[in-house]
């Protein structure tokens, strides 16, 4: 596809591999394996001599689509799809390190990433050190000899806070370290990491890349040396923390409407935050659309829009937040973002639940805090349904 062509146009077009019967719509396969010409063949393909799908725990033609669209959309010279956010993390990790190595991530990332890069990660001897997200003085001076890997989530999950990925990627390409940015929450929609200087784009498809909440899916965006060559491709060969075709389907439909979807749920978000923001109820709120975002300037540079997962904190602490939430009607009550639906979650109890009371303390994340994932309803209903709790 083209280079040239703009983001709309190769959310719909890029990665269209038509059959012998010319299907319009990019067509699914749902097949384990592949049948070769003869044995020849066959020997070419595992021999890597002739390209060509061999088996679909690595190369099937549907997943084959999505990697290429979503490559294209993060100007990416490659994608490896994978099962999950989280063994797109994974995949990531196990294929570029190794034992003694050294990563440095925000101590604001997700919940989950946290145990995997301590409860996981360290059992098979590689160590990480958690910085303050937007510190960039912090993660110059967390450097050692053996640090090869940053990772960082921008903006952070919940606290929406940032990091000056230009600013970050300088201090890793001298440190000849590789810059992991985990873009779940803006997509390549809002925000395009590799072209401010990231190595790697980490997505989990499971949120706004489907957008409907259907499937599981990851991904991670980079160079080619990177991904096919430095072993996180052979990794996800291997090991097999594989993508399905089915969910690459649904994931490659999601991408055809990804910025109409981004841009409307980032109204709606940008709406309510400010409705938030003046209510008595409410001691924070977090959005980097807003004025009063510390990283306001930063968002304005980095991102198109502030994007449509609003936190804030309310007066009263976990009873109230508790209280807030149970209220709800329209808004659904779930860990999950990225739908079309609204979604809200208390993180200190759910999605950052099972990381330490300090840990969450050192992130930002307090009892009286709330997540909403805005979606497409009318805002008018979502502030009614919040109201409802909140007084």
């Amino acid at each position: 596809m083209n280079e040239e062509f703009d983001f709309d146009t190769l959310a719909i077009r890029t990665g269209i591999h038509r059959s012998a019967f010319n299907e319009h719509s990019e067509a699914l396969y749902l097949t384990s394996s592949y049948v070769f010409k003869n044995a020849q063949q066959a020997a070419d393909r595992f021999g890597n001599r002739e390209p060509g799908n061999i088996y679909s725990r690595f190369t099937n033609p549907t997943v084959t689509a999505f990697q290429e669209r979503l490559a294209a959309l993060e100007g990416g010279e490659a994608c490896i799809a994978t099962a999950s956010g989280m063994s797109a993390i994974l995949s990531t990790v196990m294929g570029l390190l190794k034992a003694g190595d050294h990563i440095v991530a925000s101590r604001s990332v997700f919940g989950s990433t946290v145990q995997l890069l301590v409860n996981i990660m360290g059992r098979f001897g590689i160590e990480t050190t958690f910085v303050p997200l937007s510190d960039i003085a912090a993660w110059k001076n967390a450097i050692r000899p053996n640090t090869r890997m940053f990772f960082v989530e921008t903006p952070a999950n919940p606290t929406m806070e940032l990091v000056d990925i230009a600013a970050l990627s300088v201090v890793a390409r001298t440190a000849a370290v590789t810059l992991v940015v985990d873009n779940c929450f803006c997509t390549p929609a809002l925000q395009r990491p590799l072209a401010l200087g990231a190595d790697l784009v980490i997505h989990s498809a499971t949120k706004y890349l489907d957008g409907q909440g259907r499937v599981l899916g990851g991904a991670i965006v980079g160079s080619r040396q990177l991904l096919m060559d430095g072993g996180i491709y052979q990794f996800l060969r291997t090991a097999g923390p594989t993508l399905s075709a089915f969910n690459a389907w649904v994931c490659l439909k999601g991408l055809e409407t990804l910025k109409l979807r981004m841009e409307a749920q980032s109204k709606n978000a940008q709406a309510l935050a400010e409705w938030l923001e003046r209510h008595p109820a409410v001691a924070r709120v977090y959005y980097p659309g807003l004025p009063s975002h510390p990283q306001y300037e930063l968002a304005c540079r980095q991102q198109s829009r502030g994007g449509a997962i609003v936190t804030f904190d309310v007066v009263g602490g976990q009873a109230e937040a508790w209280r807030i939430i149970d209220a709800t009607e329209v808004i659904s009550i779930t860990g999950n973002l990225g739908d079309t639906k609204s979604t809200i979650t208390h993180p200190a109890t759910t999605t950052h639940g099972r990381i330490s009371q300090a840990e969450r303390q050192a992130a930002g994340i307090g009892p009286g805090m709330i997540r909403i994932s805005v979606g497409l309803e009318s805002v008018h209903a979502l502030q009614s349904d919040l109201a409802r709790g909140l007084g």
